[in-house]
């Protein structure tokens, strides 16, 4: 069959000469395996795996153990082939390119049986020159090498040195040596996710044909002077001269709002030319900056740049503008030996509350503007506004940085090495550093990115010998370690970009690993830099086993996602704890064992005869103690942010491990595969609160903190509540005289002894009663209302199984919850199945008869089909 490109023009005078043609070649290709057995139809963008589950020719690769059915896909060796026709006369195009937005991964591609090209990185593009090969009628092949066979070929042509880890744990059912192919990191596997290296041609393929010149690509760059406090704008665009005579015209540039209109004019010489553009900003005009989530607005500006060249040619880009200013703060602390670790956005100091992102499907080609719409709402939903994109998995699509941009999330962005050491042979360091070079480039004029990361955890992993190096070879693996973070990728990101901040690794002590040449000797110092905390033996109630660090990048505790979510991967079979299913789909060691340990310090474990039933009950306990665990913690941090104890504190930055999931499965996450919030996600709305009083308990007094993220002092009191288990009324309450809780600040602002506070409320133990508390004013709650266990809820006594009954209304696109209880109750979880959407709130302490809880839709619902599924649960359901 005969596919007619989609042919796009670029806007050009009247001279059909000096056209330049861009020709898609995206849509309908067919896909053949290596020994020529299997010929399906394919989409690009997409992967093998897609095709092949489009075509029916396999299941769902989510569904059970088909992680590890499906094997087979990623050892052969895929081809992809399309035959098109040029629609216009390449005999009058002087340069006609094949350019790959992005190809998975390591191909030789052949256009009518010529070879013209070949690839090997996931995360750059290619361009190649097909002027003497295209024909009107046209075949291309792009030949994949299996990414697997690949890594191990690399890996054993490296015959010097081992470059370690080789193989991941057997738990995570993955394939060995990723760190010699430039994909993502976690296609091999990783502890939450599954080992599906992928083959395909995942972004645009196009064809672009010209006589004079072609423009290759256009970036931009606001840059605050400092001195004399002015914006100017940097503009670089990259031409690709095949004229032998000089190129004339003129540059363009609009931004009205800003009431700028520049013109330059161009002289373009042959060869590949860069054209870089300075636009000074008056300072007469009114700047309004980018603000992230919960500090100001987004504002934008709409820029028009058009090149008006000889002979009638134009190239015109449109781009929004952002005008921001980002700085890494890391001096001395008075009260400590270290150095702070802070962001400033516009010169203001922003603690910054979020988590970590990592792809949001194994298959990219899944992955929509829809879905990726929906995570990021969550995240701003949740009172946070930054997401560290993680260094083991891809530089996101262009509209994940768009909605970064237009919501207000921060991101720190790594570079994509994580946990492992890597080759510095020629051909892995040429292939790094034009993947580096175009994503600089790419990424760089979006205001959301606040700071490039080289990698994740290998100076750690380095320093603290994860890998068993021998001591004589150290100097080895640290060479390379410099060779790679330090003179390739840090010095091609500052040649490329020098407006926000570079750190070589993720943990790292910032300043004090450069001054000890880029490797300290603990990279986990909590008075410098940032820190990666994971402790699931320890008690996460206990605060004090939390590091009073500077700031925390990474941290957390597993859960199972809910039953509706799993349902769709599962059978009857797999639904127990103990199941094959269960272990399977648990690639973090000892992983289900270390969450029932951490539930049971708290709670009694589900007990019923019935599978089905104790198998929902523990899925329920995971999310509880995960939500409690991760809110412990994160308030403890946030609480942190004005304190010096000791010589630590002052932590700025909380971002718990992970946001969201790559399938169906338990993991860190707080957002299940699909968008659907688990508990976590609830608390974090709550614990990420811009204003907030944070319980806790030392040495036998109970204490408050105010923890403020406004820009403003405010006036406010804060009540006590003490409720027993067994009643809906409050025992005992006080409210505070008014004060003034400072813009930006953490205090202190109640602190009682527990057997003093329990003394004033009748009948009150540590075992009958629990405290919550929040900040008012004299007319409205200012702050969640949060809330402090006096013991271990397994403790509890007069603690009922609640009758809690919901009445369901509709108000517009709004679903209403009128929720009663017969008693106090703990968790209180909603559940609506598989009906897309969120609550207002969720997992919360009812200590009221009465409720209101919103229902927000993502799908057109009903009341009816709401009432259905409906399911409450709350802690003594459980036992």
């Amino acid at each position: 069959m005969l596919l007619r490109p989609l042919l796009l023009l670029a806007l050009c005078g009247a001279g059909s000469a000096a056209m330049v043609v861009s020709v898609s070649l995206r849509g309908s290709w067919r896909i053949r395996s290596g020994n020529g057995s299997l010929e399906l139809p394919a989409e690009v963008p997409g992967c093998v795996h897609s095709a092949l589950f489009h075509q029916r020719l396999i299941q769902d690769p989510y569904y059970r153990f088909n992680n590890l059915n499906y094997r087979w896909i990623a050892l052969d060796n895929w081809t992809y082939i399309k035959k098109f026709k040029i629609p216009f006369d390449v005999s009058k195009r002087r340069k006609v390119n094949l350019v790959f937005e992005g190809v998975d991964t390591v191909t030789v591609v052949l256009l009518n049986n010529v070879p013209v090209g070949e690839t090997d990185n996931t995360f750059r593009s290619y361009s190649f020159d097909i002027t003497h090969v295209v024909q009107a009628v046209n075949i291309i092949e792009v030949h994949f090498q299996s990414p697997v066979i690949y890594a191990d070929q690399r890996s054993k042509v490296h015959t010097h040195y081992s470059v370690p880890p080789n193989c991941p744990p057997r738990v995570q059912d993955g394939e060995c040596h990723v760190n010699f192919i430039r994909k993502a990191q976690c296609s091999f596997s990783w502890d939450w996710g599954p080992s599906f290296p992928t083959q395909g041609i995942w972004k645009d393929v196009r064809i672009e044909a010209y006589n004079i010149c072609h423009l290759n690509y256009f970036t931009f760059t606001p840059v605050y002077d400092n001195n004399i406090q002015e914006w100017n704008l940097e503009i670089e665009s990259s031409f690709d001269v095949i004229s032998s005579k000089p190129v004339l015209g003129q540059a363009i540039i609009a931004i009205p709002e800003l009431k700028i209109q520049q013109t330059n004019s161009v002289e373009l010489h042959h060869g590949e030319r860069i054209v870089k553009l300075f636009v000074k900003i008056d300072k007469s005009v009114t700047i309004e900056t980018w603000w992230p989530h919960g500090h100001g607005n987004q504002t934008g500006y709409n820029m028009t740049v058009l090149f008006k060249l000889d002979g009638g040619l134009s190239f015109e880009k449109s781009a929004k503008v952002y005008f921001r200013t980002v700085e890494l703060i890391e001096e001395p602390i008075k009260g400590s030996h270290g150095l702070s670790f802070y962001f400033k956005i516009n010169g203001l100091p922003i603690f910054l509350k979020g988590s970590n992102w990592i792809p949001a499907d194994s298959f990219q080609d899944r992955v929509t503007s829809a879905l990726l719409r929906l995570l990021l709402q969550s995240v701003v939903d949740a009172n946070m506004n930054v997401l560290r994109v993680w260094g083991g998995g891809i530089y996101e699509q262009d509209a994940f940085y768009e909605l970064c941009d237009e919501l207000g999330i921060m991101v720190w962005q790594d570079f994509m090495f994580a946990c492992a050491l890597y080759p510095t042979d020629q051909d892995f360091m040429d292939s790094v550093r034009a993947e580096v070079a175009y994503q600089v480039r790419r990424l760089k004029s979006h205001p959301s990115i606040i700071t490039w990361s080289g990698n994740n955890e290998n100076e750690a992993a380095l320093v603290l010998n994860w890998y068993d190096i021998q001591s004589s070879h150290l100097s080895t693996y640290i060479d390379d370690y410099v060779t790679l973070y330090v003179k390739n990728i840090r010095r091609i990101v500052f040649e490329g970009d020098q407006t926000r901040p570079f750190i070589t690794s993720s943990p790292t002590n910032g300043a004090k690993s450069t001054a000890e040449g880029w490797l300290s000797e603990n990279p986990y110092d909590p008075n410098y830099g940032d820190v990666h905390f994971y402790d699931y033996v320890g008690d996460c109630w206990n605060w004090k086993i939390f590091p009073k660090a500077r700031f925390v990048s990474e941290y957390g505790y597993q859960s199972w996602p809910s039953f509706s979510t799993l349902e769709k991967v599962s059978s009857k079979e797999d639904w127990s704890y103990e199941s094959k299913f269960a272990h399977h789909r648990q690639h973090f060691t000892d992983g289900n064992y270390k969450m029932l340990h951490q539930a049971e310090l708290h709670f009694k474990l589900p007990q019923s005869a019935d599978q089905l039933r104790k198998f929902k009950d523990t899925i329920y306990l995971t999310q509880v103690m995960q939500a409690q665990c991760v809110k412990t913690e994160t308030e403890f941090y946030r609480r942190s942010r004005s304190e010096i104890a000791f010589g630590e504190g002052h932590t700025m930055g909380a971002l718990y491990w992970q946001l969201n999931d790559i399938w169906e499965a338990p993991s860190w996450s707080s957002l299940e595969y699909g968008g659907k919030w688990k508990m976590l996600h609830y608390f974090a709305r709550h614990f990420f609160a811009p204003l907030l009083p944070v319980g806790f308990e030392n040495e036998g007094v109970f204490f408050i903190y105010g923890v403020s993220d406004l820009h403003s002092d405010h006036k406010m009191m804060l009540t006590v509540r003490v409720h027993t288990w067994s009643s809906l009324e409050p025992v005992c309450s006080e409210t505070t005289k008014p004060f003034v809780m400072k813009a930006g600040e953490s205090a202190l602002l109640y602190d009682k002894p527990v057997a003093e506070l329990l003394r004033g409320c009748t009948n009150c133990t540590r075992q009958s009663c629990v405290v919550s508390f929040y900040l008012s004013t004299d007319r409205e709650p200012l702050s969640p209302t949060n809330y402090h266990f006096l013991s271990s809820p397994k403790e509890a006594k007069g603690l009922h199984k609640a009758n809690i009954t919901a009445t369901i209304s509709q108000q517009g696109d709004t679903f209403v919850f009128h929720l009663k209880t017969s008693a106090v109750a703990p968790f209180v979880w909603l559940d609506v199945g598989s009906i897309p959407g969120r609550f207002s709130d969720n997992g919360f302490l009812m200590t009221e008869k009465t409720r209101t809880v919103f229902f927000y839709p993502w799908k057109p619902t009903n009341e009816s089909e709401l009432e259905r599924a409906f399911h409450v649960t709350s802690l003594a359901d459980i036992y």
